[in-house]
Parts: structure tokens; C-alpha cells; sequence
């Protein structure tokens, strides 16, 4: 009787080292595969839109204030930074689209400054923020 509990005993033990081998592998496959996006950091006021289109690739957004403040990873920067940012953001995750989102009574002037400055540093797709009008 003494050998039968021994033997219970012995195959109630599970053992969760490979279980947890597991777990951690897909830890860091979910993070290393894991795409940030680069807010802006700043709310605006968006102008509205009848036609729209969600862009779906986009992973960097800059925001422009109506003062003309332009905020790029939750930072301020000047519009002569704007292009060596983007290719420094660029170099951490590569994109083909940026987001402007420009405040509604921004002036026009700086928007156009700021769309010559990412086709500075190579990116040919811009699009504009605006709210659902």
C-alpha cells in the first residue's frame, strides 16, 4: 500500500517550467512586432469635412496650433526642425504617410511650410486631419 501513494504522489506533479517558456517568447514577440504610433501631442480644433478617408498606415501625426506652435511627438518644435525630426522619427519605424492636424483658424502659410518640410525628408504622401463634418 505504502508503493500505490508514492506513485499517486509522483504523477500529480505538473511541471509549468515549459508553460512559462512559452508565455515569455510570445511576451517579447508581441512587443518586438508591436507598432507605436508618434502622436502629436496636442488636441486641435479640426476643421470639418463632407468627404473624408481614414488612413489606416499612418503612424506620425503633427499638429499645428492656431498661435502657429507646431507639435510633433509630444514636443514642441520649430517648422525649420520639422524635416529632421521626420527623418529621425522615420529611422525608428519607417512610413509612407504623415498627418498633418492643423487647428481650424491656423494660417495657411505655416500648413504649407510645414507640408514643404516632410517632403524634405522624402515622405510624398500628406494628409490633413479633419473632423467629421
Amino acid at each position: 500500500m505504502a508503493r500505490k501513494r508514492i506513485r499517486e504522489d509522483e504523477e500529480a506533479v505538473i511541471d509549468m517550467t515549459p508553460m512559462l517558456d512559452i508565455v515569455f517568447i510570445m511576451l517579447i514577440f508581441f512587443i518586438v512586432t508591436t507598432s507605436f504610433v508618434k502622436e502629436a501631442g496636442i488636441e486641435v480644433n479640426k476643421p470639418k469635412a463632407a468627404n473624408q478617408s481614414k488612413q489606416k498606415s499612418a503612424n506620425i501625426f503633427i499638429a499645428v496650433r492656431e498661435n502657429g506652435e507646431i507639435w510633433l511627438d509630444k514636443r514642441r518644435v520649430d517648422v525649420e526642425r520639422v524635416a529632421a525630426n521626420i527623418e529621425k522619427l522615420l529611422a525608428e519605424q519607417p512610413t509612407d504617410v504623415v498627418i498633418i492636424q492643423a487647428d481650424k483658424n491656423a494660417k495657411h502659410g505655416i500648413v504649407v511650410k510645414v507640408m514643404d518640410a516632410i517632403k524634405d525628408a522624402g515622405i510624398d504622401r500628406i494628409s490633413i486631419a479633419a473632423a467629421k463634418g
